[in-house]
């Protein structure tokens, strides 16, 4: 479980490297870290990125790792993906 949240958490800043922007990516993480939002609520708002039974249990566990957390944990992962939002790395797009 723990690799899985890794590599998910790996991938999305690519997906702002990619040259797409990062608008998706920070709606994704709003998403996940809002505790107000509930795993069903969750599979259901990013139904269009699940492509398997298997990719939306997936999706359920890892919203459950963050439901798990403190709200101050919460608040300082959402702080971190700012940092990362902000930073000249998400900034560079590929020539």
């Amino acid at each position: 479980m723990k690799l899985l949240m890794v590599l998910m958490l790996v991938a999305l800043p690519l997906h702002c490297y990619a040259d797409s922007g990062c608008k998706l990516l920070e709606d994704v993480v709003e998403k996940t870290i809002n505790s107000d939002i509930s795993i069903p609520q969750y599979k259901e708002l990013l139904q269009d990125f699940v492509d398997s039974d298997a990719a939306a249990e997936a999706m359920g566990k890892f919203k459950q790792c963050f439901l798990s957390q403190s709200h101050r944990t919460l608040k300082n992962f959402g702080l971190m993906m700012h940092t990362m939002y902000d930073s000249i790395w998400c900034n560079i797009k590929s020539n």
